[in-house]
């Protein structure tokens, strides 16, 4: 937890200098009160900067042009204009000649910027890259305070690098299991109850004992304590069989997925004398573990262990000795103890989880005899046994909880928020600046340059044929081809209504 609260505050601390000084201009060691000079105060115009205007983007209205100029679009030219449009609202937009920082500035700024979206909104709006954080190079120029923000976006990149390394660190290793081994001390003790003749129940008329069996883990950090009969599989209490007979010497208790966790088990059976008794335990292995055959016991040196840790040791074996088939890798060639194992001489790596089925036995129970005592001298007297048993490791809860968490995420995505709202509104500031600029340097130069951008702009969208700034002038249409045009659409007026004539005719007909 505390990993997970340090990465959370370093990651908010960065992202609230990050906007702190984009807001205020204030730098890691300025005072509060101070502020970044203002260089080149931005004079835009009311309104949307230059360019940016709906009125004359891709939301025309097609009325506005006269009919006379647009080409007839057939129903199947539909779809290729909508392309058309698409294509001019994601191209570079060209800039007049003399603007400055024209090849420095992000393509289509003089238009509206696409909405961004924010990490709290839907699915439908894009997701805001690294790269809209970054600040223009002539806007560092502008102000060279702003060279602190770059050192700080530095900072949060190295920084996010760091935690998205030890995220994957933390997943691969809980990919692993994490044991650590731990005492569990059990306890068995019992107690005699003598017959009592004036007893008014059947049970007080008859000698009786009690065994209990119970057990907890020494120093425990865990918060919730586990429950003794978790750590084992099955219990088994053997009592004398010539006492208590074939069918009443045995106790036995065998996990199930419906089975509650106990703290421990209790064995309450009549009898006046002391009784010898023989307690197996079942550890429940998480991974299961298994009982190596004899022979391959001896060879690899490995009693009791789980099926991947006994495929490493076989592998490590084969390397060892150099089994591995230098012409065939998929072979190992067996030398006698292989051989006498395995009853082969040469096999596939492949083969060898197979073959281990039948060399693979169950664990051994741990094995305890106890002595039930009727002596009331004895009645007082625990017997203590320390067992070995491999508990989850702490940390391992603690690593799933910081990979879950979401602590400080929706702060943190709100001030990345307004860290990219800052970078835009900067970026709009400074292109209202240099339109500014451009204007006041050559007011009707520009102008006439910004109005031929508009009008291609204009004329790819729209679709329409010829060249309308030479078309509004008279001298257009005393070119020696503007006769014959007259002619063709005389004669093409005069088709269109000699049909419409036929057809009324061939109606009125029939």
């Amino acid at each position: 937890m505390a990993t997970e609260e340090t990465a959370g505050g370093a990651r908010k601390a960065t992202k609230s200098k990050l906007f702190e000084f984009l807001v205020h201009g204030v730098r890691p060691g300025m005072p509060s009160g101070a502020r970044m000079p203002h260089q080149g105060a931005p004079m835009g115009p009311p309104g949307p900067p230059y360019g940016g205007s709906p009125a004359v983007r891709p939301g025309l209205p097609s009325p506005v042009m006269e009919p006379s100029r647009k080409r007839p679009a057939p129903s199947q030219q539909v779809q290729q204009q909508q392309q058309q449009q698409q294509a001019v609202q994601n191209r570079a937009r060209k800039k007049p000649v003399g603007f400055p920082g024209a090849n420095e500035m992000p393509a289509r700024q003089m238009d509206m910027r696409e909405p961004q979206s924010d990490p709290t909104l839907g699915s439908n709006a894009k997701r805001r890259k690294m790269a809209d954080k970054i600040l223009p190079q002539r806007i560092r120029e502008l102000v060279p305070e702003s060279q602190a923000y770059m050192d700080l976006l530095a900072f949060e990149r190295k920084l996010d690098q760091t935690i998205m390394r030890k995220r994957v660190d933390i997943q691969e290793a809980l990919k692993r299991p994490m044991k650590q081994k731990r005492k569990l001390r059990l306890y068995i003790s019992n107690t005699f109850n003598p017959a009592r003749p004036d007893a008014d129940d059947s049970d007080g008329s008859i000698a009786s004992w009690e065994l209990r069996v119970e057990g907890k883990l020494l120093d425990d950090p865990g918060k919730q304590k586990k429950k003794f009969s978790s750590f084992f599989k099955s219990l088994v209490i053997e009592l004398d069989k010539d006492l208590y007979g074939p069918d009443n010497h045995l106790v036995e208790w065998h996990r199930t997925a419906t089975t509650q966790e106990t703290d421990g088990f209790q064995v309450k059976r009549p009898g006046d004398v002391s009784v010898r008794c023989t307690l197996l335990l079942m550890l429940d292995y998480q991974p299961p573990q298994f009982k190596l055959d004899p022979r391959l016991a001896r060879l690899l040196g490995i009693h009791t262990q789980t099926r991947s840790c006994i495929i490493q040791a076989l592998w490590q074996y084969v390397k060892t000795n150099k089994l591995q088939d230098s012409h065939d890798k998929e072979y190992i060639n067996c030398d006698k103890y292989f051989q006498q194992i395995f009853d082969c001489p040469r096999l596939k790596f492949s083969e060898i989880p197979q073959r281990l089925t039948n060399l693979l036995l169950p664990p051994d129970p741990i094995v305890i005899n106890h002595v039930i005592s009727v002596d009331p001298n004895d009645q007082k007297k625990t017997a203590c046994y320390d067992i070995d048993v491999e508990v989850e490791d702490p940390l391992k809860s603690q690593m799933s909880s910081f990979l879950l968490s979401t602590a400080n995420q929706q702060e943190i995505a709100s001030l990345d928020n307004k860290i990219h709202e800052t970078i835009e509104s900067i970026n709009q500031l400074k292109i209202q600046r240099d339109f500014m600029l451009s204007f006041s340097r050559d007011p009707k130069g520009y102008i006439q340059d910004w109005l031929k951008s508009q009008s291609r702009d204009l004329k790819l969208m729209t679709d329409v044929v010829g060249n309308p700034e030479e078309e509004r002038r008279a001298a257009f249409y005393h070119e020696p081809w503007s006769q014959e045009a007259v002619s063709r659409y005389f004669y093409c007026k005069i088709q269109q209504r000699r049909q419409e004539l036929e057809q009324a005719l061939a109606v009125r007909n029939t």
